[in-house]
């Protein structure tokens, strides 16, 4: 075989599809293997989880945090095109669910747990639970394909208002998430404390 026949865009879509598909349920074994427990310690499954300091946060199917996933698809979308832009949508999204899948392990792993712990406003921060984390990439896979469709200007406006919405109501989004993890800034932390 050649170099060219491995190419994403020699490949069917439905391969990729097939490859996106595996990456996802990857990542849901890993995190059993992991130990991450299935659904929320509660017994029970919510569809939406207000609190953003209770002990359902990213436990169930989605919360505060879901629309930083969303904008995680607008940005993958985005790198997708500009690396793969002659391949097949089907290749970008396993690029995308790939990255995704490759945060929610990293995420809740021992390393960022704690870190989320002492630099963030998530100071009982346990990790998700698979559902979460499965759900959280979903999320990423639906922001990744309104991307696919929108014009940029608007997927832009949208991102836009998700961060401050959420920033606005929780005192968190996807920018300050990111700035807490990297370089915690005692200021935002007070104010995430809402002190």
């Amino acid at each position: 075989m050649t170099a060219a026949e491995f190419s994403p865009s020699s490949s069917s879509p439905k391969r990729w599809f097939l490859a996106a598909l595996i990456l996802f349920l990857l990542q849901i074994a890993i995190l059993y293997a992991m130990g991450r427990i299935p659904i929320c310690e509660c017994g029970y499954v919510k569809l939406w989880e207000g609190g953003v300091n209770t002990s359902g946060n990213s436990q169930h199917l989605s919360d505060w945090y879901t629309p930083s996933h969303i904008i995680h698809g607008f940005l993958f979308y985005g790198l997708g095109w500009l690396i793969l832009r002659r391949a097949p949508i089907a290749a970008r999204l396993s690029l995308a669910v790939l990255i995704e899948a490759a945060w929610e392990l990293l995420e809740n792993s021992p390393l960022i747990i704690d870190r989320y712990r002492t630099a963030t406003m998530a100071l009982g921060y346990t990790g998700d639970s698979i559902l979460n984390s499965a759900m959280d990439t979903v999320f990423m896979a639906v922001g990744f394909f309104v991307a696919s469709r929108l014009p940029v200007w608007l997927t832009i406006a949208i991102a836009i208002f998700f961060e401050l919405a959420t920033g606005y109501i929780i005192r968190d989004n996807l920018t300050l998430n990111v700035l807490m993890l990297i370089w915690p800034v005692d200021a935002v932390r007070v104010w995430q404390g809402g002190l």
